[in-house]
């Protein structure tokens, strides 16, 4: 895999496991009192810490791997099932459980700050953001091929933050038909991703036993 394609690829599959679109409706809802100079702060802080978070498993996913004994073909299929469980809540335009639960967004509205939990963990860099970055990591065959991973990672994470900070402000194109429309399109999307990743740990699998 070429150097462009793996930088496509890290940066498409990202955006869409984020999903910052779909994360919009949470980040209103748990922030009704909040003044737009507020709202913005906490965008900004929320995705740092998501970029934070997914940077530092990019680097020590392998350790990762090697401090619990596990495969790369295993994690693949795993993660791949955790990707799959999220596009189908997506294809329904529903906010999956995987990125956070009823009980988390309720106790995000009670909260001051919701700047890094439940915003930016678990909702931007949940279980599904974490495995496609070690996955992703994985993947990488040279330096640079992972210097481009750390790049799609800030780059998703200031694309987040643009988005929020619009969203902060009052943006009037994110309405809920445009945000379910959308969601249902990158779910597809991640949905094949998925699949792509759980066939890639099968060849992998079939070449170790035979």
């Amino acid at each position: 895999m070429s150097l462009v394609e793996y930088t496509l690829l890290a940066f498409t599959s990202l955006f869409v496991i984020v999903d910052p679109i779909g994360a919009v409706p949470a980040f209103l809802a748990m922030t009704p009192d909040d003044s737009v100079a507020a709202r913005v702060r906490m965008a900004r802080l929320a995705c740092g810490v998501t970029a934070g978070v997914l940077l530092a498993f990019a680097l020590a996913g392998k350790w990762v791997f090697r401090l619990f004994g596990i495969t790369l073909p295993a994690f693949q299929i795993a993660a791949s099932i955790v990707l799959l469980l999220v596009a189908l809540d997506m294809l329904r335009a529903q906010r999956s459980r995987v990125y956070e639960t009823h009980e988390e967004r309720t106790a995000g509205r009670l909260k001051e700050d919701v700047a890094i939990t439940p915003l930016a963990i678990p909702m931007l860099a949940g279980p599904g953001a974490i495995s496609t970055v070690i996955l992703l990591q994985s993947r990488a065959e040279t330096v640079a091929q992972l210097m481009a991973l750390g790049a799609a990672i800030i780059a998703v994470a200031i694309v987040t933050y643009v988005i929020l900070h619009i969203t902060a402000r009052g943006a009037q194109w994110l309405t809920p038909i445009a945000i379910k429309i959308t969601s249902r399109i990158m779910g597809l999307l991640l949905a094949a991703l998925a699949i792509q990743f759980m066939l890639n740990a099968l060849v992998e699998v079939k070449q170790t036993l035979f």
